[in-house]
């Protein structure tokens, strides 16, 4: 018997017919004979009109009454899931975040979790759990930030010792790219946390960052698969996260993913004084707002005695990364702001990196063989990303998947 944490996205709890269909998931594990606890989310496209009604009712809204309205979506699903597998036979009941109660920070809309008692878990009940929703020290409500579910799941995992925690989203696994661009991609059996906390941060949708991270640390291995599949003999069909020791070398390839993320915007600063400490004066007020940079590009200074500095942030932050910059030009010291929207950054991701020499040299040629400009670069231990226009992005994602080998050979 194993102990198992499955998770349901939004589009598995998208309707009583698809929650039956989940019931009847969960039911195949609990008649397997394993012990089985349940993270949802809410219903496909609900946050979203939560969040809406809380613009509406106030574009200053107070965050902790924000947090009581947005995890009202969870707490529908994890009680009607709870009906559902009560009428096919299934012992069951939902538990509120503040029930269980999942202890977090009192960052509301951004909550981390602390500690999640364990008492609630009981041999033949299944416990239905909202995600994406927790307790603050005070007694309020918190929520985890958009795709908190995942985090949430992973935690009571890591929680409950479980021997798994299922992820089931509306594709069956992890792919080498984007099946959409490249309908030769392969699903992978296993990645590892690093691979994926990669992945997941340059671009790929299938898991949030956070609960990557969290997994790692916690030892909690994640499987990724399709809620539309009917389950079958194979007791992991989808794609396993796991540390790398569970990986053979015989499996590993050099490169395990690319990942593509539109989300980026490039921002020029022109003629930066070159002098000591100047780069620090562009930087400390964007991170003193909390805005993230990624991509960093130094020219060569001018004879002037300036240079001209270019970097990358999320295409959300670019206004706000815009008015934090113009307020502190006279102390920068930069003659003109240039901005531009129409970018990608597409990355290759692999712990084989690490072993093999040659994995940029042939990302930049590839590139360059099919007339693709590299507008900026950045590299990891694992990582190489490069900033592209966005025009070329699926002949680069294409021309890359198989420069480096990733096609599946019996693809149509």
């Amino acid at each position: 018997m194993a102990r198992i944490v499955m998770k349901f996205g939004g589009t598995s709890m998208a309707g009583i017919e698809r929650i039956r269909n989940v019931a009847r998931r969960i039911k195949h594990e609990v008649d397997a004979g394993h012990q089985v606890a349940v993270v949802v989310s809410a219903m496909s496209g609900e946050t979203d009109r939560l969040v809406n009604f809380c613009r509406e009712a106030s574009p200053l809204y107070d965050p902790r009454e924000y947090d009581v309205v947005v995890a009202s979506g969870e707490q529908v699903t994890s009680g009607l899931l709870a009906i559902a597998l009560q009428a096919i036979g299934v012992p069951a009941r939902s538990w509120l975040g503040w029930q269980l109660p999942i202890h977090t920070s009192d960052a509301h809309a951004s909550a981390r979790i602390g500690e999640i008692e364990t008492a609630w878990l009981k041999d033949g009940e299944v416990a239905v759990i909202p995600g994406f929703q927790g307790l603050t020290e005070d007694n309020r409500i918190s929520t985890l930030g958009r795709g908190g579910s995942d985090t949430s799941a992973v935690a009571v995992a890591a929680a409950i010792k479980a021997d798994r925690c299922d992820i089931y989203t509306d594709v069956d696994g992890v792919y080498t790219t984007d099946p959409r661009i490249v309908p030769r991609a392969r699903k992978l059996k296993k990645v590892t946390y690093e691979e994926m906390l990669e992945l997941a941060s340059v671009g790929a949708k299938v898991l949030q960052t956070r609960s990557v991270g969290l997994a790692m640390k916690e030892g909690v291995r994640v499987q990724v698969l399709s809620s539309f599949d009917e389950p079958g003999p194979n007791e992991t069909p989808g794609t396993m996260i796991v540390g790398e020791e569970e990986i053979d070398d015989v499996e590993r390839q050099h490169i395990t993913g690319i990942a593509h993320d539109k989300n980026e915007a490039k921002v020029t600063l022109i003629a930066v004084p070159d002098r000591p400490g100047a780069v620090a004066t562009i930087f400390s007020p964007l991170a003193d707002a909390s805005i993230n940079v990624d991509m960093i590009v130094q020219n060569v200074a001018h004879d002037t005695g300036s240079t001209d500095v270019t970097f990358t942030v999320p295409m959300a932050e670019l206004t706000r990364a815009i008015d934090v910059l113009e307020r502190q030009r006279e102390t920068i010291g930069f003659t003109k702001l240039v901005h531009d929207t129409a970018v990608t950054k597409i990355s290759v991701v692999g712990v084989g990196m690490r072993s093999h020499a040659g994995v940029a040299a042939m990302m930049f040629k590839s590139l360059a063989d099919r007339g693709i400009n590299i507008l900026a670069i950045t590299t990891s231990e694992i990582k190489v990303s490069v900033l592209i226009h966005e025009d070329y992005t699926e002949l680069a994602v294409r021309v890359l998947h198989t420069a480096y080998g990733l096609d599946a050979e019996d693809a149509a």
